[in-house]
């Protein structure tokens, strides 16, 4: 399987704690940037080949993937000037040699099964599946509604919610119905792709009781420096 990893986010919010304006996939967790964990746990599921998509600092992750050796073929696509999530997206997707295609965010892990994402997407010819966490007391992210048979039926702005699905930011997309939409060249994947064909009920979620952390804010940077001393060897 191929996987997309958006790894051009600047770490604006962690600069108080890493001390420099680096990717926020280079962001280091006990020694390591946190973009090794997202490709260890790639490997771990099976995937053979990570395109990634780049755009700030692009050469300080080229430089680090030269020494490294995963076992993949990793391949790079660089945004010249921003195309928001949806362009970084399609830019990387034009690369893509499979129909569908593993897309994860590069500042955010959740230990999904990737097979089981897949096999749900395939079974229900899905333009688009994503994977849920499901999250209590919070209001740091919008909610993902569901019908009874799995489609999305609605994404839900940033508000406290007792319990609800949160968009974990894993996804599988089948490469051609977001490459044939008319979209421009620049934009949101969330907001012009997934929310403005929402109607089309080709959009799916699948939830999981699986490990999830987003390293965004530094409160969660912290934790994941002690949560990985187990997860991870």
């Amino acid at each position: 399987m191929e996987a997309i990893i958006l790894a051009g986010g600047l770490g604006t919010r962690l600069r108080s704690v890493t001390k420099d304006a680096m990717p926020k996939c280079m962001a280091p967790i006990n020694g390591k940037p946190f973009l090794y964990y997202l490709l260890w746990q790639l490997q771990q599921q099976g995937v053979q080949r990570v395109i990634l998509s780049l755009g700030h600092k692009a050469s300080v992750i080229l430089d680090w993937i030269k020494e490294q050796d995963f076992g993949m073929t990793i391949d790079y696509v660089i945004e010249e000037t921003p195309l928001g999530t949806g362009g970084g997206i399609r830019l990387a997707l034009q690369q893509a040699n499979e129909e569908n295609c593993l897309i994860v965010n590069g500042d955010t892990l959740f230990c999904c099964s990737i097979t089981m994402l897949l096999q749900e997407h395939i079974s229900k010819h899905a333009a688009v599946t994503i994977a849920l966490k499901n999250m209590k007391d919070y209001d740091r992210y919008g909610s993902v509604v569901l019908r009874a048979d799995g489609a999305i039926q609605q994404f839900e702005e940033k508000q406290y919610k007792k319990e609800g699905w949160i968009n974990a930011g894993v996804y599988i997309i089948q490469k051609q119905d977001l490459l044939a939409k008319p979209l421009p060249e620049v934009f949101s994947f969330e907001k012009d792709y997934l929310e403005t064909n929402l109607s089309e009920h080709r959009f799916y979620g699948m939830g999981f009781d699986s490990y999830f952390i987003d390293i965004g804010i530094p409160e969660d940077y912290q934790q994941a420096q002690q949560d990985f001393l187990t997860l991870f060897p």
